[in-house]
């Protein structure tokens, strides 16, 4: 029996996407993080990048792919790292689909908000969904819960980071 399976564009586009995010993932995973569950996140600004430029289905299957070959890889698969990274991936995009719904809707793409606007909203939910997930599964202490505002702090000042360069990968890749 022999199986073929037939690719179109938007296959190579979303591979190439995840390989990419995978590839950063991969390297920012041997950088050391200035706090425990602090990390910049810049596998991120890919997906931003796709969620800005191509949509949420193909932003969600990027990421997606992201989290799970980047656990498979790092051995990290099931582990409470990688469901702190998938609920962190799955709530963040969740916030910005439920984002943008209303400037479709109402606005009709006059007034979007910036990639920084969308990459703080979407750093702050990665960050409530990976913390809340760790005290709900993990360390279920209501002391957690003091250093809420320190991780919210390090997640809009690498939200901005991110959403600065992902504006910067926009507008580069709209020059050409």
């Amino acid at each position: 029996m022999k199986l073929h399976f037939t690719t179109n564009h938007q296959d190579h586009r979303v591979a190439l996407l995840a390989a990419l995010a995978i590839t950063i993932h991969i390297i920012e995973s041997a950088f050391p993080s200035p706090l425990p569950g602090v990390k910049p996140g810049l596998a991120n600004v890919i997906t931003l990048f796709t969620f800005l430029r191509y949509g949420w289905q193909t932003a969600l299957q990027v990421s997606l792919l992201r989290v799970f070959i980047s656990s498979l890889v790092l051995g990290t698969f099931l582990s409470p790292t990688f469901l702190l990274s998938l609920s962190g991936a799955l709530l963040s995009l969740s916030s910005l689909f439920l984002l943008q719904l209303p400037f479709r809707q109402f606005f009709l793409h006059q007034y979007q908000p910036s990639a920084i606007g969308y990459a703080v909203i979407a750093s702050v939910t990665h960050m409530s969904g990976q913390f809340l997930v760790a005290w709900y599964f993990f360390i279920p202490h209501p002391g957690l819960f003091k250093l809420l505002p320190i991780f919210i702090t390090f997640a809009v000042i690498l939200g901005v980071v991110s959403g600065i360069i992902t504006q910067l990968l926009i507008n580069r890749i709209q020059q050409r």
